[in-house]
C-alpha cells in the first residue's frame, strides 16, 4: 500500500467497526510520559466497552507491571486493556529461560543501563550488578536518561565493555524518546553506539518478531486480518506490524507531532500504514 492510499480517519471508532483485536503502543499514542493525550483515556475505555481485545505493546525496557501502574496513575481506567506486553517483559522471560537452561550463569555480572534507578528488568534473575564496563559479563540497555546525560557519557560507560566484546541486549530499540524537555535520544541510539564501539547487540522489542508473537498469543492468536497495530513510529509500529501480518494505523502525535508530508519516510523505511490519525481519540 502506498502513502497516497492510506485512509485518514478522525478517530478509532471507525477502526472498531473493522477490527476486533488492537495492538496499541503507549508512548506517543496514549500519553507522552507525563500526561494522557486529550481524548486518549476515553478512547481506550470505549474500545473495551465495544468488546474489543486490547493488548498494549510497548518498547519499554521496564516489565509489564510497572508500566501498568503508571497508566493507572496517569488516569487510565483499570480494565480498559486486556494485556500488556513490554520489550522488558519479553527480555526478562528470555533471560529466565536462559538461566533455566544453564545458558546464563548465576552470578553473571551485568552492566544495566536504565532510567530513574529502575531494576525491574532484572528482578528475580540471578544477575549481579556492576557499574563498570570492564567488569561486565553482560550489558543490558533498558532505557535512556538522555534528559540528564549526553552521548559521550554513554560512550565512556560502554567503551570498555564493547572493547571486550561483552554480549549486549537492548530492550528498547526506540531511537527517540519523549521527555519533559522535549524529544531526546532513546535506548536504541545507545545500542547503536555500542555497535559503533565494536560490540554486538541483540535487540528485543518492536519491530522485531518476538514481541508481536507474544502479544498475538496473549490475544488468542487471532486471524491476522482481524487485528491492527496502532502506533506513532513508522520504523517500529508500522514496519513491525506489517511484518507481523496485521493492519497498521499511524497516529501523528508523539515523535511525529507537527510533521509534514511523511511520504519520504514511508519510502525510506519501506513501510506504509493502512490508516493515519491525527490523534488517538474515539471520534
Amino acid at each position: 500500500m502506498s502513502a497516497r492510499q492510506a485512509v485518514h480517519l478522525d478517530g478509532i471508532a471507525a477502526l472498531a467497526e473493522r477490527y476486533d483485536v488492537f495492538l496499541l503502543d503507549q508512548f506517543g499514542v496514549l500519553h507522552d510520559g507525563q500526561q494522557p493525550y486529550p481524548g486518549a483515556v476515553e478512547a481506550l475505555s470505549a474500545l473495551k466497552r465495544a468488546g474489543k481485545t486490547v493488548t498494549l505493546i510497548s518498547n519499554s525496557g521496564k516489565r509489564a507491571e510497572p508500566n501498568e501502574r503508571r497508566l493507572l496513575k496517569l488516569g487510565f481506567e483499570a480494565g480498559s486493556w486486556d494485556h500488556f506486553v513490554s520489550s522488558g517483559e519479553v527480555a526478562w522471560r528470555v533471560f529466565r529461560n536462559m538461566t533455566n537452561l544453564g545458558e546464563l550463569r548465576a552470578g553473571t555480572r551485568c552492566l544495566l543501563i536504565s532510567r530513574d534507578g529502575d531494576r525491574s528488568a532484572i528482578e528475580g534473575l540471578p544477575l549481579v550488578l556492576t557499574e563498570r564496563g570492564e567488569n561486565a559479563e553482560l550489558v543490558l540497555i533498558a532505557a535512556s536518561e538522555s534528559d540528564r546525560y549526553d552521548l559521550d557519557h554513554y560512550r565512556g560507560l560502554l567503551g570498555p565493555a564493547a572493547a571486550l566484546k561483552i554480549p549486549c541486549f537492548c530492550t528498547n530499540p526506540d531511537r527517540i524518546m519523549l521527555t519533559a524537555i522535549g524529544p531526546r535520544f532513546a535506548a536504541g541510539e545507545i545500542a547503536d553506539i555500542y555497535e559503533r564501539l565494536g560490540g554486538s547487540v541483540t535487540r528485543i522489542g518492536k519491530p522485531y518478531p518476538a514481541i508481536y508473537e507474544a502479544a498475538l498469543a496473549l490475544a488468542g492468536n487471532p486471524a491476522r486480518g482481524n487485528a491492527i497495530c496502532v502506533g506513532d513510529s513508522v520504523e517500529h509500529d508500522i514496519a513491525g506490524g506489517r511484518a507481523a501480518g496485521v493492519a497498521t494505523a499511524l497516529v501523528k502525535s508523539g515523535i511525529l507531532a507537527d510533521s509534514g508530508d511523511l511520504t519520504a519516510l514511508f519510502q525510506e523505511l519501506g513501510a506504509w500504514p493502512d490508516y493515519t490519525l491525527d490523534a488517538f481519540r474515539w471520534r
